[in-house]
Parts: structure tokens; sequence; C-alpha cells
């Protein structure tokens, strides 16, 4: 068998980046999951990631590992290098300190305090820069990250659990469980590593739900509730553990102010979401505009937020194109009833050519149900 080419050794290298990278998710959150290997004379001499938010980057725990040894050495990165004072100092100066003569990056950094900057500077100092292999892996790693760089709203997933028949819950509206034990399981990592967990009104007052993560995860999400009149009762699971983990109700501007004090003395924070743009005729400020809600995660920084339900919320989103990943839990039971509501609801659609794609789809079995993991296709 032939030697692997310098390219073959190029991929496997950044591969191992990217592997590394995928460590930090869930921990570094709002910044980018990044991966680094530091290889001299075809050989591995360091590897790093970045581990948590505000600690070090992945080029500055690479380095420490390979220590002397990454003088004349070359850096597989999967995000362009930072180049400005953050929590941590540039990561350029410290390849640039280290002896570094070239460094492969995946994609370069859309952050405006990057965005170029950082290849700029190793190019500056000499160092041989090349951009662009196994982009596609990167990006899709840091798909959450880059699309509240470039749009200032969260990455958002949406989570269900339905029958053979396509139903949620029955026309009664029980819905437990359909799902196994298993699948709620793969649930509680998934709120584990989120920063929001977002319901709607319905699904907070019919399920009373805790949406916290058992055991804990990295992160502890803050509890959304989409409620316009903030009529989510005192006694929710939601309002008397607010002092715990945080809730946080999305209003409509005219919901009533005894409410709103009300779900503030527990420990709830509400939020007014209506916007000048909203697509909803909402000029007696009676309902939420998702988009102003979505504006408001941004700003706050949350990266990752999880869509529990029910199908009223997820149809919104759905009808503004917010959803971007899918979580389904398809388990082997049927409960017919035209009246049983399915996953999304939201505006019909005339034709199936209209219809959103998935791709990049994991699919197995979990207990007894079918687990089916994948992104919608913006190319379609």
């Amino acid at each position: 068998m032939p030697p692997p080419s310098d390219f073959e050794l190029d991929a496997l290298f950044m591969a191992r980046a990217i592997e590394l990278a995928s460590r930090g998710q869930g921990h570094v959150e709002p910044n980018p999951m990044v991966g680094c290997v530091i290889v001299r004379d075809g050989a591995v001499v360091g590897e790093g990631w970045h581990r948590t938010f505000g600690g070090p980057h992945a080029e500055v725990e690479a380095l420490r590992v390979a220590g002397t040894r990454a003088k004349n050495s070359a850096a597989y990165v999967t995000l362009e290098p930072c180049c400005h004072h953050g929590k941590t100092p540039p990561c350029t100066q410290a390849l640039i300190n280290a002896g570094i003569v070239k460094v492969v990056c995946a994609q370069r950094d859309p952050f405006p305090e990057v965005g170029g900057k950082g290849i700029a500077a190793l190019q500056a100092a000499g160092i041989d820069v090349e951009v662009g292999l196994m982009g596609l892996e990167a990006r899709r790693l840091n798909a959450p990250y880059l699309k509240l760089v470039t749009t200032g709203r969260p990455w958002i997933i949406a989570k269900w659990a339905m029958t053979l028949d396509g139903k949620i819950a029955t026309a009664t509206g029980d819905s437990r469980w359909i799902s196994g034990e298993a699948s709620r399981e793969i649930v509680q990592q998934l709120r584990g590593r989120v920063d929001g967990i977002l319901v709607g009104h319905g699904t907070a007052k019919t399920d009373d739900p805790l949406l916290t993560a058992r055991p804990a995860g990295p992160r502890m999400a803050t509890r959304i509730v989409v409620d316009s009149r903030a009529a989510l009762s005192p006694d929710a699971q939601l309002v008397r553990t607010a002092r715990g983990a945080p809730v946080l109700v999305a209003a409509g501007a005219a919901a009533p102010q005894n409410n709103i004090s009300q779900l503030t003395a527990a420990g709830c924070e509400v939020i007014a979401c209506r916007s000048a743009n909203s697509t909803q005729s909402d000029t007696a400020g009676r309902f939420v505009s998702i988009p102003a809600l979505l504006d408001e995660l941004g700003r706050r920084r949350m990266t990752n937020v999880l869509v529990e339900g029910g199908s009223k919320l997820l149809g919104t989103l759905f009808d503004a194109g917010a959803i971007d990943e899918v979580h389904v839990f398809i388990a082997p039971k049927l409960i017919g009833g035209a009246n049983a509501p399915s996953p999304i609801a939201g505006v019909d659609l005339e034709k199936i050519a209209a219809s959103l794609s998935v791709v990049d789809i994991e699919l197995r079995h979990v207990g007894e149900d079918i687990y089916l993991h994948g992104r919608i296709n913006r190319n379609s």
C-alpha cells in the first residue's frame, strides 16, 4: 500500500482537530468550538481544544502540550486564529512566538474583530497560511455560532416525539409518554447543552413541564414560555422553581400588569415582544412577535435554543423559516383521530415543492423508538 499523500495527511490532521473541537459542545458557547493539532515532521506533537468559555483557546492548549517541539511545526486549526484581546490574548501572537511556520485553518471567522485579520497577521509574520481544508465539516460543527454572529439570532432546534401515524398527543392533549425512556434520556442530554428551552403557553399549561436537564449538563438553560397574556399559573412547576433555574416569559405588549407582577414576584422575568416589522396583525399588542423574541435571545448571546412544542409554536417558527435542526423520536404506536395534533401546525402549504428538506440525517434505534436527527436544507 503506498504511503498517504500530503493532502491525505493534511485531511487526517484536520479531521482530528474537528473531533477535538466537538468536545467543547455545551461548554464554550457563545464562543465557537475550536480544535488544534500541532504537527512536526509528520508526527503530532501537540493537541488542544477550547474547553470552556473564558478558558485558553485551542491553539494555546496545543502549543502548551507541544512545548519547544512547536518550533518549525505546522498547526491545523478548525477556525481562523483570533487576533484580538478578548478574555484571552490573541492566538495569532502565540503561534508566531512559538515558531510555527505553517497554519492550515478550515474556515475564516466571520466575527467582526477577526474576519480575516488573523490570517493577515500570520501572513505578515511570514507564516504560510492555507484556508478551506474540510471547511464544510467545520462549518457544520459551528453552524450555531456562525448563525449567531452573522444574523444575531440563535440556532433553533426543534424536538418532538410522535407516533407512527404522526401524532404528538391524543385529541384530549394526553402525551405521556409517547416515546420510551431511552429517548427521553437523549432529550435530557439535549437540554443540558443548550442556552434556552422554548415552549408555548398551551404546552406549559397542559404538560406542566419542569424543562430542566436531569442529570444536569454543562449548561443551565433558560426556560422560555411564549405567553401573550403572561398568564402562566403561579402553581406551575416553572414558576415555583424560577429562583433555582431562570424562567423568561415572552408576553405581548398588552399583557395585564397584574399577571406580570405576579410572575416577577415569583422570580420570573417577563419581557414584551412586539416588533414593528412583525408580519402578524398586532396593533393592540395582543400577540408575541417571534422575530422580536429571537432577536432578544440573540442579544442575550444565546447560541442554541431547543423548542419542545407545542404544534402551534413549532408552526409559527416553521412559517418564519426559523427552524434549523430537528430531533424526532418516532414511537411504534398508533393513536388515530382527526383532532389529534401533528408536530407542526402553521399555514397550510399548497405544494410539496414548497416543503423543507432535512439533510445530514442520522437515523438509529433507541430502545423501541426510531431517532432521527438532521438539519434543514437552506440551499433548496
